[in-house]
C-alpha cells in the first residue's frame, strides 16, 4: 500500500510499504478516508526532530473505515466508519484510569517506528479503547467529517488548554497563537462561556476565522509590545491564558500577561529552552495546567456538540491535498499557504 514517508528535512515522499495485519487481537484495520497535516508535523520536516529516521511513517491525525478486527474486539466492526486520537491506548492502565491516556504505559503514537495516518490504511492496536465510531449521518456530510476529523487532535488539543486553565462563563480569555490549536481554542473558550476572548495573533486569515469561532479582540504585536497592549487593554492581564505555540517567547509572553491569581492552559508542543520565570509564577500565585491534551477523554463531549451543531472547526482544514500530493501540503503549511491540510483517500 502507499503511504507517507520521512526521509530528512523537507523531504516527505510517497513510497510502498507492506500492508497492515492483525498482530494482536485486540488490533483493528482501518482502511483510511481522511487524515491532516498537523503543526506540529512541520518540526521533523524542518529537521528540528533529530531523533527522526529515514523511513518512519508520518501522520498522527486520522479517519476511516474499519476493515478487519481481532477476536477479542467489542465496540467496533467491519465496515464502522471510526476516528482514532492522535495516540493509541489500552485504556487500563494506571495512567489511562488517572485520565492521561497520551501517557499510558502500553501505548504510542501514530507515526515514526508505528503506522501512520497519512497513508491507505494502519493497524490501530487497543481498539476499543482508542477508537471512536462516529455516526452514521456523517457519511454524506462534507463539512461534518470535517469537523469531526479534527477532533483527532487540534480541537481536543484546544479544548484541553481552555478546560485545564478553568475557563468559565463571563470570563476574561488571553489566547496565545493563530494556528489550528489557538483557533480551536478560542472556540473552546467561547464554549465554555468566555464573554471576551483576545487572539494574539499576526496573519489576516486566521485572525477572519478567529473572529468567527468568538476573539473579540486582536493583538498582533509579540514579545513586549504585546504584553503592554495586553495590559492596556485589561488594566492587569487576563484571568485565564491559553498557550498555543510551545516557543520561549510564547510562554514568556503567556506568563507575564496573566494576572495575579490566574491560570494558564499550555498545550503548546515545546520547542526551545523555554524558560520559565518561576518566581514570578510564585509570587503572582499563577497556576500553569496542561500539557500533551488526553484528546480521546474529550472526543465524546465534543463529538456530540459537533455532530448538534454547537461547534463546528471545520475552517482550520484551508487545503486539501491527495495521498499523492501529502508532499506539496508540507510545503504549503511551511510556507505558511495553509492553516491546516486535510488528506482524501481517493
Amino acid at each position: 500500500m502507499k503511504a507517507a514517508l520521512y526521509y530528512g528535512k523537507e523531504d516527505i515522499r510517497i513510497g510502498t510499504v507492506p500492508d497492515p495485519e492483525i498482530v494482536l487481537p485486540t488490533d483493528a484495520i482501518v482502511g483510511i478516508t481522511h487524515s491532516c497535516i498537523c503543526g506540529s508535523d512541520l518540526w521533523f520536516y524542518r529537521g528540528y526532530w533529530p531523533h527522526w529516521q529515514e523511513g518512519y511513517r508520518t501522520g498522527h491525525e486520522w479517519m476511516g473505515i474499519v476493515e478487519a478486527v481481532g477476536a477479542e474486539v467489542k465496540t467496533v466492526k467491519k465496515g464502522d466508519r471510526v476516528l482514532a486520537p492522535f495516540a493509541f491506548s489500552d485504556g487500563k492502565c494506571e495512567a489511562c484510569e488517572d485520565g492521561v491516556p497520551t501517557s499510558c504505559y502500553h501505548g504510542g503514537f501514530w507515526g515514526g517506528e508505528n503506522d501512520g495516518g497519512q497513508a491507505e490504511a494502519i493497524r490501530a492496536p487497543f481498539a476499543d479503547a482508542t477508537l471512536v465510531k462516529i455516526p452514521g449521518n456523517a457519511d454524506n456530510d462534507r463539512n461534518l467529517l470535517k469537523s469531526l476529523l479534527l477532533l483527532t487532535d487540534v480541537m481536543g488539543t484546544g479544548y484541553h488548554a481552555a478546560f485545564s486553565a478553568g475557563v468559565r462563563p463571563g470570563s476574561v480569555v488571553a489566547v496565545v497563537g493563530d494556528g489550528a490549536v489557538g483557533l480551536c481554542a478560542v472556540l473552546s473558550a467561547k464554549k465554555l462561556g468566555a464573554e471576551r476572548i483576545i487572539l494574539l495573533g499576526s496573519h489576516d486569515e486566521r485572525i477572519a476565522i478567529g473572529r468567527k469561532f468568538g476573539a473579540t479582540d486582536i493583538v498582533k504585536k509579540r514579545g513586549e509590545e504585546a504584553i503592554d497592549e495586553i495590559k492596556s487593554l485589561t488594566g492587569h492581564g487576563v484571568k485565564y491564558t491559553l498557550e498555543c505555540v510551545g516557543t520561549d517567547v510564547s510562554m514568556q509572553t503567556a506568563v507575564k500577561i496573566t494576572k495575579p491569581g490566574g491560570a494558564i492552559g499550555y498545550v503548546g508542543a515545546p520547542h526551545g529552552d523555554n524558560p520559565l520565570d518561576l518566581g514570578y509564577l510564585f509570587a503572582n500565585n499563577i497556576r500553569l495546567s496542561g500539557g500533551l491534551a488526553p484528546v480521546r477523554n474529550y472526543i465524546p463531549e465534543l463529538m456530540n456538540d459537533v455532530v448538534n451543531g454547537w461547534i463546528d472547526p471545520a475552517p482550520v482544514l484551508n487545503l486539501e491535498v491527495s495521498l499523492d500530493d501529502v508532499p506539496q501540503g508540507y510545503a504549503a503549511m511551511d510556507n505558511r499557504e495553509a492553516i491546516k491540510v486535510m488528506v482524501v483517500n481517493d
